[in-house]
């Protein structure tokens, strides 16, 4: 998913991952950018997941932004100045699809662990788990029509209306809404909300119900869903090309590393 957060190319930033008691925990690690992602976190969370996939140790995964302030708050921003043509923004959106497809159609249950901020990319990570728990002051959205001025490919827009329905995808779209966790329980969204402290804990008892259930009736059910969900999309690289290829992405991008206000001209 394309995102909203930018960060300095950081030799610390980092997915860590580690195999405990049959629950595989994956932790963002980007404290100082909110755990914003680079292109290498990507890479080493569709490596994880597709390692998850051939193995079978590992009966939950628990995925965390570190730091305790974020989930994941967006990616790098910066690579998007390199883009010269809509083309670019084709080949950028198959890769976000690439690079979440082994966690959405992981043969495991997922749980999100969300305290802070899941915007862009880390709506769509959090999006692509079974479960989501959260802290009662989290906010979800990708308030890309107020920053950048791009857009999404199709499937990150019918996975993230299957889970949060097209109303508040409009409004996470169109008005840039950033929407609050409590909204989202009601909406069923999220599974509970929990205080900050307690948060790990109840991420843990999650895992613990969950790997007492028949784990192959897990993988059929989540995985019919997913393909339910991907099944016979649209071709809607015209309206990404047009979107990527546009003079208000290009200002966009440029005001944004500039930490100035977007001006939008429709061009």
């Amino acid at each position: 998913m394309s995102s909203t957060a930018s960060q300095p190319t950081s030799s610390t930033a980092k997915v860590d991952f580690e195999l405990r008691n049959g629950i595989a925990y994956i932790t963002f690690d980007h404290v100082a950018a909110r755990n914003a992602l680079t292109v290498r976190m990507y890479q080493s969370l569709k490596s994880i997941c597709e390692d998850l996939t051939q193995s079978s140790a590992a009966r939950v995964a628990i995925l965390r932004g570190a730091g305790g302030k974020s989930f994941v708050s967006g990616s790098d921003i910066a690579q998007f100045s390199s883009f010269t043509s809509g083309d670019d923004g084709i080949e950028y959106e198959e890769g976000i699809d690439a690079y979440f497809a082994p966690l959405a159609m992981l043969p495991i249950p997922t749980i999100a662990v969300i305290d802070g901020m899941a915007v862009g990319g880390g709506l769509a990570i959090a999006s692509c788990c079974d479960f989501r728990i959260a802290t009662p002051d989290a906010r979800f959205g990708v308030p890309i029509a107020k920053t950048l001025g791009n857009c999404l490919s199709a499937g990150n827009i019918a996975w993230l209306v299957a889970h949060l329905g097209a109303n508040i995808v409009k409004r996470m779209l169109l008005l840039a809404e950033l929407v609050t966790a409590p909204e989202l329980l009601k909406q069923g969204y999220l599974l509970a909300t929990y205080p900050a402290e307690v948060l790990e804990h109840e991420a843990n008892q999650l895992a613990e119900r969950l790997m007492k259930l028949a784990p192959i009736t897990q993988k059929s059910s989540k995985q019919t869903l997913a393909r339910i969900i991907k099944n016979n999309l649209p071709d809607c690289s015209d309206l990404i090309r047009e979107c990527y290829g546009s003079e208000d992405f290009k200002n966009g991008v440029t005001a944004f590393l500039d930490g100035k206000p977007p001006v939008w001209t429709g061009k």
